[in-house]
């Protein structure tokens, strides 16, 4: 069975002396992953179409439970990320954020959407990077079934304060009256609840329509990023090496 679609190329691993294995974040498929023969030689067609982030038009054939690529034409290649570290590791933890988020064999348009306009907005310096990166990862857990509860207070239905309470194992709000001590809980100002609301609720048209001052960015990127880290059960390489930067 062959398979014609667009795709990001989000993660790439070399096998034996010239191939790939290659996943990609599709449209319609979800994650695909599939061998790339030859891709490593210099001379070989499909090599500049399935390197990393490149999103590109792919012709694949299935063989039992993978696919094996027989045609790729690069589409958009994301040239501004590569003379700038901070920018092209932020962009391949959004890469590795979506090979563990997005699913497979069913349609991910929000994803490879979300995907692709961080990138481009990462490339092109239209918003800050802290702001970007909680952005994309959540919206991202909120796609992915892992939205938080921030319609207010879990203990009393209180809207909103001058600080609440986010509890990242729990996912959810609690104000000075509700929270409990020995939760993992971050105090947040209003802000910063408003950012995260935004964020996992608007439409994705304006999901990047927002400002706040750099205090608030620091805030909400440390409290959006430990409440990826303590839902999501895998340890996100790229990340720690974006902090150690």
């Amino acid at each position: 069975m062959s398979l014609s679609t667009n795709g990001l190329i989000i993660r790439v691993n070399n096998v034996k002396e010239y191939d790939r294995f290659i996943s990609v974040l599709t449209e319609t498929n979800g994650v695909i992953r599939a061998y790339v023969h030859g891709a490593r030689s210099v001379k070989n067609k499909n090599a500049a179409a399935t390197a990393l982030l490149t999103y590109s038009n792919l012709t694949l054939e299935r063989k039992k439970d993978t696919y094996v690529l027989k045609e790729a034409a690069a589409e958009k290649v994301f040239f501004g990320l590569q003379n700038d570290i901070f920018k092209l590791t932020l962009a391949q933890h959004f890469c590795e954020l979506s090979d563990v988020l997005a699913p497979e064999n069913t349609d991910s348009k929000e994803y490879l959407r979300l995907i692709l306009n961080s990138i481009s907005y990462l490339e092109n310096d239209k918003r800050p990077q802290k702001l970007i990166k909680a952005i994309t990862e959540l919206r991202m857990l909120s796609i992915s079934g892992y939205a938080p509860n921030l319609v207010a207070c879990s203990g009393c239905a209180k809207f909103e304060d001058d600080v609440m309470y986010f509890d990242t194992q729990n996912g959810e709000l609690l104000c000075e009256e509700c929270k409990i001590a020995d939760r993992n809980i971050i105090p947040i100002n209003k802000s910063v609840l408003s950012a995260m609301r935004h964020i996992a609720f608007s439409d994705f048209s304006s999901l990047y329509n927002f400002t706040i001052s750099e205090s608030s960015q620091e805030m909400l990127a440390d409290v959006v990023e430990r409440f990826l880290l303590s839902q999501v059960e895998h340890k996100f390489s790229v990340l720690q090496f974006y902090k150690n930067l």
